[in-house]
């Protein structure tokens, strides 16, 4: 018979290990503005009401809690006295620092008297159901495995939805107020001891710097604070998925949540970060690796394909095999227009589609993408206005560009076809090669909170490169990326190490 060989570790962070008392509880969660700890006027000092404003359900403790507290206030003598005075489930009295700790992050109000102060009344209010609603499903990020849930425009339910995934008091939230006629609330999100310093202080000193009017939404603070405005590139991750906030905040990024914004703008960022999806991290190491070299080939395929059919078809026509020039030839043969041209009217009908179809309603913008690309299609080839190959090879590379998983790097790829193709109707092969070096040169002279916006190919790190071009085994994800300078390199541990004939038993 077979046995099983498990080996099992436990890895808890230092600070979940020590011993915490009250005040060093409330000492650490004072650091977040979301904590409110507050003494009614009536009860002379007496009791200490404290809890997370983003957790619990704020009509019922105004509604409910409070207005009894008052009511009774002048009969409260010890701890006992809330609990036979308050009508509400789910009370407890506790010492405990850790357990307090805990229940100020599961939606609890935490009530102290003055004479009882290493004793706490702890109130469940939690409100299970904020931001939990069918509207804030994720819409541009979406994917088939995974959680759908997704930020929507309010400040306290998208703190609300960080909290609920990152249980700890090492999450903090600090506020600062940007626009001098909108007051628009803006949270610089980071969790104490793991995310360097010096990219909180850098993020502080850029927004404290800012001077606007009217901040609309995340998207334009990202641009604000970038290290370079004269790029096509993004050089932070904006994305409106849960998960990918918590995950880029374990790693050691530092997120950004704004007021009347569904989407959390996360950095420092590396260009490889740009192809990954969440949904790799749900699906098995070997396929999620495979889909993320084919956004990587497909972002290749998508910029030089065009560039290289006017290169080849303008300057190098040996390079092309004798069974495919006499289907190229015959394909041209009634073009009046030269490659470059017949290029740049089939790339900028896809961008007019394109663009017509996303200002349109949904379902009058479906059918104008499918119906109009379909007919002008049909059309440019019959009138001899382009050949059914560059059709086919445009189609294949606008198609290439959507399987980018930011939509903002998507758009990137679009720009960049134009100059390549500029340059290969220019100089042909060596115009591309110049394009590439000019690129090149541009993504290394990038920086993202003054992190090298090629790291890990420039400056290399051998760690990170696997990373970039494919999803590892969860076995090899232990550490958090060196690169981004965390102060706690391990992410976690493996519990188990696993025989290969585990789970075989046999008399």
């Amino acid at each position: 018979m077979f046995k099983k060989k498990i080996k099992r570790t436990n890895f808890i962070s230092k600070y979940d290990t020590q011993e915490k008392t009250i005040d060093e509880v409330f000492e650490k969660a004072k650091k977040s503005s979301d904590f409110s700890s507050l003494s009614p006027i009536e009860s002379n000092n007496r009791l200490q009401i404290s809890f997370y404003k983003t957790l619990i359900n704020i009509d019922l403790f105004h509604q409910s809690l409070l207005p009894s507290l008052m009511e009774k206030i002048e009969s409260i003598n010890k701890l006992d006295d809330i609990k036979r005075f308050i009508p509400i489930e789910g009370i407890k009295i506790s010492s405990d620092g850790k357990e307090v700790e805990k229940s100020l992050h599961e939606g609890y109000v935490v009530i102290q008297l003055s004479e009882y102060k290493q004793d706490c009344v702890l109130i469940s209010l939690e409100n299970s159901r904020f931001g939990k609603r069918e509207t804030n499903e994720t819409e541009n990020e979406f994917s088939v495995i995974g959680p759908k849930t997704g930020f929507i425009e309010d400040l306290s339910t998208n703190l609300h939805l960080l909290r609920s995934e990152l249980v700890t008091s090492d999450l903090i939230f600090e506020e600062f107020v940007v626009g001098t006629r909108s007051q628009t609330k803006v949270v610089v999100s980071y969790l104490d001891g793991i995310t360097n310093p010096e990219y909180v202080k850098t993020v502080r000193q850029r927004i404290s710097n800012l001077d606007i009017d009217v901040l609309f939404d995340n998207t334009q603070l990202e641009q604000m604070i970038s290290d370079h405005t004269t790029t096509p590139f993004p050089l932070y991750i904006t994305t409106e998925r849960v998960d990918r906030a918590v995950y880029a905040l374990i790693q050691g990024h530092v997120a950004l949540i704004s007021d009347k914004s569904c989407y959390v703008v996360t950095g420092p960022s590396n260009l490889m970060d740009f192809f990954s999806s969440p949904e790799d991290y749900y699906l098995p190491w070997i396929v999620a690796s495979f889909f993320k070299l084919i956004r990587i080939i497909g972002m290749l395929f998508s910029v030089f394909s065009t560039p290289f059919y006017v290169a080849i078809l303008t300057f190098h026509f040996e390079v092309v095999p004798k069974d495919l020039l006499g289907p190229i030839v015959y394909s041209r043969a009634n073009v009046p227009f030269p490659p470059a041209i017949e290029v740049l009217f089939l790339e900028l009908t896809i961008e007019f589609l394109r663009e017509a179809g996303a200002r349109l309603p949904t379902k009058i913008g479906q059918t104008l993408g499918i119906v109009g690309g379909i007919v002008i299609g049909q059309a440019t080839v019959e009138a001899a206005l382009t050949s059914n190959i560059l059709l086919i090879i445009v189609a294949l590379s606008a198609l290439s560009s959507f399987t980018t998983p930011i939509y903002k790097m998507s758009n990137a790829v679009r720009i960049l076809r134009y100059p390549f193709i500029l340059l290969a109707a220019l100089y042909g092969g060596f115009g591309i090669y110049i394009g590439i070096i000019l690129l090149i040169t541009h993504l290394m002279r990038l920086k993202s909170l003054g992190n090298p916006y090629m790291i890990p190919l420039f400056p290399y790190r051998k760690g990170g490169i696997i990373n970039s071009f494919s999803r590892p085994p969860f076995l090899f994800l232990k550490k958090r990326p060196s690169f981004l300078r965390p102060l706690t390199q391990k992410m976690y541990e493996p519990t188990i190490n696993r025989d290969p004939e585990e789970g075989l038993n046999s008399e």
